[in-house]
């Protein structure tokens, strides 16, 4: 579709730049929010990466899943044992979690997209804590359950030790010579965002993506022209599954440990509210959602009564108390409190999410001009 339109292609390629650019700059702008600091930065780019990957599924079709975490663990675990057996480098790492990812897609998505609405959902949530239980029991001399896989110093890496590489101190991915730590880790993270983002770009654009927004319109009249949706369905999900394998393959390769957590329902759930606040169907909104949503994390969990106290010690001692006593819950431990009024005025207020309050606030300064 996109070649039938060359002023299209012209604006998706000066979005790509505007993208390439911002990612690249984000540990100088980033300081500019408190947000500079390479785990950070991290976070942003690995949970923006799944959001996206969600969002192929989610945004283009209308399916609701709650079971993508597990692929989130799968990639994860998937990483920490080519760590442990074959190298260091995250090349292999990314190369299998993407593979077993979208094969235990493929699985899952065969069985769980027999069914819509609501039992598609309830059945990918089964299969996710299914894989959590499994991590946390019967598949413990793989998963190390509740301690988690570790990578060890002395562990076998038959390709790092058949080209001579040494390993000294602790474990760290290690990129052709280039650390996974740091700034070193946030760019090998930040390349894998841009290689996302540009791969949904040409998913949304191409004619594959027009038959995912047709089953979102109408999937019974889709089938009345004759069209099968099940192996388009079919493929969203694989796709949306390995990018949330990649996804968990990053977080070993800048920190070598993998756990069953990341396989629990929450984090399923945490990428649903990362799609609706940044705009479902919308190309970058999941992206500004994973960024809202980890920097909300960062600053106010990082919030205590000390803190609230020195904030507001210019108001009288009985204000500042009341003040304090209000606002306290909604910090520190309680964050998730501030980020579910955030959840609710967005619902109520601009249902697209912050991408619709971005084309409300563009729209109205257009009529402004006017």
């Amino acid at each position: 579709m996109d070649s039938i339109n060359p002023s299209s292609k012209r604006k998706d390629s000066l979005g790509l730049i505007i993208f390439i650019i911002v990612v690249l700059t984000a540990p100088l702008w980033g300081k500019l929010i408190g947000a500079g600091y390479p785990d950070l930065l991290q976070k942003f780019a690995i949970f923006g990466l799944f959001a996206i990957g969600y969002n192929i599924l989610f945004g283009l079709t209308g399916y609701l899943s709650f079971g993508h975490a597990v692929f989130l663990g799968i990639g994860s675990y998937t990483a920490a044992w080519s760590f442990k057996l074959l190298s260091m480098n995250p090349v292999p790492a990314v190369i299998f979690a993407i593979l077993l990812s979208g094969i235990f897609a493929a699985a899952i998505g065969y069985v769980s997209l027999r069914r819509t609405g609501i039992y598609f959902a309830i059945l990918t949530l089964a299969f996710a804590q299914m894989g959590y239980n499994l991590a946390y029991s019967v598949l413990t001399p793989i998963t190390n359950g509740e301690t988690g896989l570790r990578v060890l110093r002395d562990d076998p890496r038959v390709l790092d030790n058949a080209f001579g590489v040494q390993i000294e101190g602790s474990p760290v991915g290690n990129f052709f010579g280039i650390e996974m730590t740091g700034y070193s880790g946030y760019y090998f993270c930040a390349i894998m965002l841009i290689l996302g983002f540009y791969l949904a770009m040409r998913v949304f654009r191409s004619p594959f993506g027009m038959k995912l927004v047709a089953i979102k319109s109408n999937q019974t009249r889709m089938e009345y022209t004759g069209y099968n949706p099940r192996p388009y369905l079919l493929t969203a999900f694989v796709i949306s599954g390995m990018y949330a394998g990649l996804a968990g393959a990053l977080m070993v390769i800048v920190d070598p440990l993998a756990g069953a957590e990341r396989m629990q329902w929450t984090a399923s759930g945490e990428v649903v509210l990362m799609t609706i606040l940044g705009g479902v169907g919308t190309l970058i909104g999941p992206l500004i959602g994973a960024v809202v949503i980890k920097y909300f994390e960062n600053i106010f969990s990082a919030i205590n009564d000390s803190s609230l106290q020195a904030t507001f010690n210019f108001l009288p001692e009985w204000l500042e108390n009341i003040v304090v006593t209000i606002v306290s819950p909604f910090v520190g431990d309680g964050w998730h409190m501030t980020l579910g009024v955030l959840f609710m005025i967005v619902i109520i207020f601009m249902p697209g999410g912050i991408m619709e309050a971005i084309s409300r606030l563009t729209a109205w300064i257009k009529r402004m001009r006017e």
